[in-house]
């Protein structure tokens, strides 16, 4: 497994990280869950990404209890805070108060003393921007975090919070970004806003929630069990994407990547790391083996010759509007 340097910082992360949204504590049973970080672990997987949110908290305890026993020192444990965790008021967004009480929540689950990147699951707009980077350094200067991350945050937004990171000292390095051959709005203003802020990305749903394995047929009804019918939030981030003309974009690409002897997930993650930006591609799973398949593209090399046919097929289809990087207006 290749390992890149996340931003402009020491931290080095598996350039296919594992993730646990939808999945863990919902969509698949502890035991399934367990299987596959192990899975992970064996396939050279070191860097974790969660988030309080997920599944009402689960997840976080999942992840804990399936990296319970491993050297701590050859993990990177990544989770998020922002989305409601409870009922209160305060429950929720970037104030002080919820950074500090989320974060001492989310070590609990993790069964670890420290977190390796603690990220901003949104721009909150409704905390100062300074409140939430002081929270922050405090958890870096006590050895809670390690270092700090972003996820969603546009590029003004991005480049706001490095200004105070480097006036507090402390290691802003990453955005968690939604990036696919399909949605292409971060390469506009966020990445050239990252890369001179001196952050990384590590990006999710690569496969755009499963439309780039070609599985969903224009003018048919989406698989049974399948990320379009999950309740648990994955059926509305992909929806748009289940348009004839999307669909019927994908088929076509299917024949160009199958004669290179790729699967169609392959070629979407590999697509991704191609971004010298790009530290880490986020991967889930719902049955271990789906991990082997994928991790082979962190040793791909895609030919440029089809990335040109591939993005020639896909062309019309692409969303490169830098306006939906958006976060809440208000909290949710």
């Amino acid at each position: 497994m290749e390992h890149r340097y996340l931003g402009r910082s020491g931290l080095k992360v598996s350039a296919i990280s594992y993730g646990n949204w939808i999945t863990h504590g919902s969509q698949v049973d502890d035991d399934t869950a367990i299987a596959a970080v192990h899975e992970a672990l064996d396939q050279g997987i070191t860097t974790f990404d969660t988030a309080d949110v997920y599944a009402g908290t689960r997840a976080e305890a999942v992840m804990g209890t399936a990296l319970a026993g491993q050297r701590r020192e050859g993990l990177e444990i990544c989770t998020k805070v922002y989305w409601p965790t409870g009922s209160g008021p305060n429950d929720r967004g970037l104030s002080r108060k919820h950074i500090q009480e989320s974060c001492d929540a989310s070590l609990r689950r993790l069964q670890t003393d420290h977190i390796d990147l603690y990220q901003a699951h949104r721009y909150d707009h409704e905390t100062p921007l300074e409140e939430t980077m002081v929270a922050f350094a405090d958890l870096v200067r006590s050895g809670k975090v390690l270092y700090i991350g972003v996820s969603e945050w546009d590029a003004e937004q991005i480049t706001a919070g490095a200004e105070l990171a480097r006036e507090l000292r402390i290691p802003f390095i990453s955005n968690q970004p939604q990036y696919s051959l399909l949605w292409r709005v971060i390469e506009a203003e966020v990445i050239p806003a990252s890369v001179a802020a001196g952050v990384g990305q590590i990006v999710w749903s690569p496969i755009a929630q499963g439309v780039l394995t070609g599985k969903y047929l224009p003018g048919q009804p989406v698989p049974e069990g399948s990320r379009a019918t999950d309740d648990q939030g994955g059926a509305d981030f992909v929806r748009r994407f289940l348009r004839d003309d999307v669909l019927e974009a994908v088929q076509k690409m299917v024949p160009l990547v199958r004669d290179a002897g790729l699967t169609m997930a392959q070629y979407a993650v590999a697509w991704v790391l191609r971004n010298p930006d790009v530290g880490s591609a986020i991967v889930g799973a719902s049955r271990p083996e789906q991990l082997t398949e994928n991790v082979v593209a962190a040793d791909l090399t895609l030919d440029d010759d089809l990335v040109a046919a591939v993005d020639a097929v896909l062309e019309p289809v692409l969303e490169r509007d830098p306006s939906k990087t958006v976060s809440p207006p208000t909290r949710p």
